[in-house]
């Protein structure tokens, strides 16, 4: 690595961290006084909500990343161009994008942390603080035990079943008050009761079964078979299906959190149980799938917009870059946010929807840097 490349990245690593502090303890801050009366009624001590928050880490830099990065970009390069240094390095014959090469390393590793964070480590950051939540809220006892979530019904389009249960454990993956139906290789309609149904050796085991059969002659079992226990290995559904089930229902409904989101695992694993989604159910997950894969590359992105808006000029004060990036990071999130309701809503195409702001910004980016003098 040249000299000028580790000079450049210490001038712009030094204000990142303060921005990446600054933004959490905000962030926190501001999450922590909003929420602090529901705490207080779960009973959390102090030392389980600092535990929480520790957990929630890796969800807040998912959005902080992009905005530190923007803000230490803009930052630096307005003081670079402020003390005449951008000058004095691109009249010595270095051109401005092998200048901006260190901040575009910076930005391809942080859209890799980034996309490892969303996929690998906030979704178990969230079934985590939803576990604690849970867990100071209720008292622990066997009949209690777990998240439960009543009244789950669906379809494996792909193995042509029906499921119907009376609740599902999030966390202990257990069954209560189910009823299945089906059709058999011997083409016969069969249905299962059953009373519980944990899960034992990658196996579905069935509790208090009665299980019905309905010829195709029409002929019906009247005398339903009863077994304590029951295990059918063609049920392939698996708890990570089922919960991605319950995480893409919660999406489709109105009282949905403001910005939920569901992961790339979560998709694959609804597409596996309804290989056909309805046209509607189709341009939802193309636009989750999409937004979730175009979401880190905006650290590339804002590299782009970084460089004329900071490099542009040698008489500006720093502070125009941090009233710049405030204003970047306001337009941008609008327009993702349009993107993503009408990608949802099946009004644009869900890819176009996904990555508007990506490609707006970085084209606008491109040709401004070109424009630089």
């Amino acid at each position: 690595m040249r000299l000028l490349d580790r000079y450049l990245l210490r001038e712009l690593l030094i204000p990142l961290l303060y921005c990446l502090s600054g933004f959490l303890v905000f962030w926190i801050s501001f999450d922590l006084f909003s929420e602090l009366d529901d705490y207080q009624q779960r009973g959390l001590r102090a030392s389980e909500i600092a535990r929480l928050y520790l957990i929630k880490t890796p969800e807040l830099l998912v959005v902080v990343l992009p905005i530190a990065l923007l803000l230490a970009l803009l930052y630096a390069l307005t003081n670079h161009a402020r003390h005449q240094e951008l000058t004095a390095m691109r009249v010595a014959g270095i051109s401005l994008w092998r200048l901006t090469t260190p901040y575009f390393a910076v930005g391809f590793v942080f859209t890799l942390a980034l996309f490892a964070l969303n996929e690998l480590w906030v979704p178990k950051s969230v079934e985590a603080v939803e576990s604690i939540l849970h867990r100071r809220s209720r008292a622990s006892s066997p009949e209690t035990e777990g998240r439960w979530h009543p009244n789950l019904h669906f379809h494996n389009g792909r193995d042509g079943r029906f499921w119907s249960l009376g609740a599902f454990n999030l966390d202990t993956f257990e069954m209560k008050n189910l009823h299945v139906s089906w059709r058999a290789s011997d083409r016969a309609e069969r249905s299962l009761n059953a009373r519980r149904a944990v899960r034992t050796n990658e196996f579905w085991m069935f509790l208090d079964v009665e299980e019905f059969t309905y010829r195709p002659t029409g002929e019906v079992d009247t005398t339903p078979m009863k077994t304590n226990a029951l295990i059918v290995p063609e049920f392939t559904e698996t708890p990570e299906q089922i919960k991605s089930e319950i995480r893409i229902n919660q999406l489709r409904s109105v009282t949905a959190p403001k910005g939920a989101q569901i992961s790339l695992s979560e998709i694959l694993n609804y597409l596996r149980l309804h290989p056909n989604p309805s046209p509607k159910d189709s341009a939802l997950l193309q636009t989750q799938l999409h937004g979730r894969l175009a979401w880190p590359l905006t650290c590339l992105v804002v590299v782009l917009i970084a460089i004329p808006f900071g490099a542009a000029s040698s008489r500006r004060n720093v502070f125009v870059g941090v009233a710049s990036s405030i204003f970047i990071c306001f337009v941008f999130f609008i327009l993702m946010r349009l993107g993503v309701a009408l990608g949802s809503g099946n009004w644009v195409t869900p890819w176009v929807a996904a990555w508007l702001p990506n490609i707006a910004f970085g084209s606008a980016g491109l040709w401004l840097t070109t424009r630089v003098r």
